[in-house]
């Protein structure tokens, strides 16, 4: 049975397309794009945006292990609820994505489990220790799609030099945490600053983020690795990167949403849900980021979705752990903060938060194209929503977004031919 999505405005970033035209779908295949399409089913997408389906290449869905935050199941509701079909999961699991087997695992519970597509990464090192390194070649054919240890940096030079010449000797990217943490006073919590010192939390100093992003990204030039910085929280970082593309580096970048949104005034009131790694910086911070979104420094848009549970985050903010939830605040937050204030277009939105971010990962997402797999986001862009962390499909409700208004508004997710999330 084929089914036909009609009336809307169709942006399609890879060719260029934004203009009225209909989709014809039939079982997982988009089979034709144009006009006067007729379909056994029809969507009616008038007033709408039709787009390839949203793809982010940083989540954290805690399974195995932390199952109580987020599985691979509620993780995916959520990103389906944010129009994500597409999405890779880092992996400071419990135990870590470090070898074969446990990528297998990942594999098969997004099988039985995931209603979008589940595409993993595995640990640069063994454990995430910053010492051995895993077995990239034989991670690579159980299907993994990047190298990283998120969560924190490998401090050895020695160790990362060597990381990335295995990546690229198996073309994979490696993506990056920036941060020196022996530059952390007592751990750092937020950022080293005015309100840091008003508050009487430990600093976490923008040059800690800074140094990491520039020795990283002088070993991917010694290397000719690519490196993917993720999300760069400083101006001086945003420099940094844009400096290395002048030079020819195989180097791209993202920003988080709450990265262009908040700034560390946001802990005001010791606000947990307002605590992340990076954290929320300045908003000279945030000028710097916007103005690398605009002229192509910052490639993409990721979330770094990181649940939490309410009781891990009711505690006295040192003690909190770090992260916030992202997939389903993501597009209202970009329309808000970078379309409405007019930082790039709608086209350029949607292409940082689709086929740039696939291409990264080399994986077939982000497009719509004839014979193509039929992975679709359809919101509208004028319906404005109030963000309600209570009606969160994740596990976990650690948003500092909740009441919010946003503009934009998922009407239907499509992964592989199936609506997976509609209102």
């Amino acid at each position: 049975m084929s089914t036909v999505i009609k009336y809307g405005h169709v942006i399609e970033p890879s060719t260029g397309i934004s203009e009225k035209l209909d989709i014809l779908l039939d079982g997982k295949i988009i089979t034709q794009i144009g006009k006067d399409l007729e379909g056994d089913e029809v969507i009616d997408a008038t007033g709408c945006i039709v787009c390839p389906g949203l793809v982010d290449i940083h989540v954290h869905f805690r399974e195995p292990g932390f199952e109580s935050k987020e599985t691979i199941e509620s993780g995916s509701r959520c990103a389906a609820a944010g129009g994500f079909t597409s999405v890779v999961p880092m992996a400071n699991t419990m135990p870590t994505i470090d070898n074969a087997g446990m990528v297998e695992f990942v594999n098969r519970r997004a099988r039985e489990t995931a209603c979008i597509k589940i595409f993993p990464s595995a640990c640069a090192t063994k454990g995430m220790l910053g010492e051995e390194i895993t077995e990239m070649a034989e991670l690579k054919e159980v299907g993994i799609v990047a190298v990283t240890d998120d969560g924190k940096d490998i401090p050895s030079s020695w160790v990362m030099r060597r990381v990335m010449e295995y990546a690229k000797m198996v073309d994979l990217p490696y993506m990056a945490h920036c941060e020196d943490h022996s530059l952390l006073v007592n751990g750092g919590a937020m950022n080293e600053g005015y309100n840091s010192t008003r508050l009487g939390i430990p600093g976490i100093p923008k040059a800690a983020e800074e140094i990491m992003i520039e020795r990283n990204a002088r070993l991917a030039e010694l290397t000719c690795a690519h490196l993917h910085v993720q999300h760069i929280t400083t101006a001086g970082g945003v420099d940094i990167l844009r400096r290395y593309k002048a030079k020819g580096v195989r180097i791209t970048g993202e920003a988080s949403p709450h990265h262009i949104t908040l700034t560390d005034d946001a802990i005001e009131t010791y606000n947990t849900n307002a605590k992340m790694n990076p954290p929320l910086r300045e908003q000279s911070d945030i000028d710097a980021i916007k103005a690398g979104i605009a002229d192509g420094t910052i490639d993409i848009i990721a979330t770094d979705h990181a649940p939490h549970t309410p009781a891990e985050k009711d505690v006295e903010f040192e003690l909190a752990p770090f992260g916030i939830l992202g997939l389903e605040t993501s597009l209202g937050l970009v329309l808000t903060q970078l379309v409405d204030e007019k930082v790039i277009t709608l086209e350029r939105a949607i292409e940082m938060m689709t086929v740039n971010c696939a291409k990264i990962v080399n994986i077939d997402a982000g497009v719509l194209r004839e014979g193509g797999p039929a992975d679709i986001c359809i919101f509208n862009p004028d319906e404005t929503w109030v963000v309600d962390a209570n009606k969160s499909q994740s596990n976990s409700r650690n948003t500092p977004f909740d009441g919010m208004t946003l503009r934009g508004a998922i009407q239907h997710t499509i992964c592989d031919g199936e609506t997976v999330f509609s209102t």
